[in-house]
C-alpha cells in the first residue's frame, strides 16, 4: 500500500496560516513541509514553484473572503444592510482577518497582488453601497459612508487609541448604527 500525500488543500491552508503569522517572505516550500510534517517532494505533485502556490493562496482567500461570504449571506436571509453587517462579520473574523491584513501588507510590495485585493475590495464595496443605498439617498453620501465603514473595520485593528468608558466593540458596533442609519443598541435590526 503506497503512502498517503498530504492534499494539496492542506499545503494551501498552511500557506495561508504562515502568510497571516509572518508574511508573504516567511512561506517557504521547506517550512511549510517541515510544519506539515511531510517532505517537500509531495509539494512538487501539485506546484511547479513557490509562485504557484502563493497563486494557489491568494484564489483560496478571494474564494473563502468573496464568493464563499456572498453565498452564505444569500442563504442566511435578511434586509441588505443585515447582508452588509454579515459580511462584515465573516469577512473580518478571526480566520480571516489576519490573512486579509497580511494579503494587504503583500500588495503593497507587488502590483499583481495589488491588483487581486482592488478586486475583492471593489466587489466588497459593491454589497456596501447597495446596503447603504437602501438607507442613504445621496450617492456622495454613501460612497463616504462606504468608505468610512470599510476604514473602520480595516483600520481598527491598526489603532491603539483606548476609547474611555466603551470596549473596542462597543465603539465599532456604534459606528455601524451610525453609519447603517440604525438606532443605538442593534446595528442589525
Amino acid at each position: 500500500m503506497g503512502a498517503l500525500r498530504t492534499p494539496r488543500e492542506k499545503w494551501i491552508d498552511e500557506g495561508l496560516r504562515v502568510l497571516a503569522d509572518g508574511g508573504v517572505d516567511a512561506v517557504r516550500v521547506d517550512a511549510l513541509a517541515k510544519s506539515l510534517g511531510v517532505t517537500r517532494g509531495g509539494f512538487y505533485g501539485y506546484f511547479a514553484d513557490r509562485g504557484a502556490l502563493l497563486e494557489a493562496m491568494l484564489d483560496a482567500w478571494e474564494r473563502e473572503t468573496t464568493d464563499d461570504v456572498l453565498d452564505q449571506i444569500g442563504r442566511e436571509g435578511g434586509d441588505l444592510t443585515e447582508k452588509a453587517w454579515l459580511a462584515g462579520q465573516l469577512t473580518f473574523s478571526d480566520r480571516l482577518l489576519p490573512i486579509d491584513l497580511a494579503v494587504r501588507d503583500w500588495a503593497r510590495r507587488d502590483q499583481a497582488v495589488a491588483g487581486r485585493l482592488r478586486r475583492v475590495d471593489n466587489k466588497r464595496m459593491e454589497l456596501l453601497r447597495e446596503a447603504i443605498g437602501t438607507v442613504c439617498a445621496d450617492p456622495e453620501e454613501v460612497e463616504a459612508r462606504c468608505l468610512l465603514a470599510f476604514c473602520g473595520a480595516i483600520g481598527s485593528h491598526f489603532l491603539a487609541a483606548d476609547h474611555p468608558g466603551s470596549t473596542r466593540a462597543q465603539v465599532m458596533a456604534r459606528a455601524c448604527e451610525i453609519i447603517l442609519n440604525r438606532p443605538p443598541g442593534n446595528p442589525t435590526t
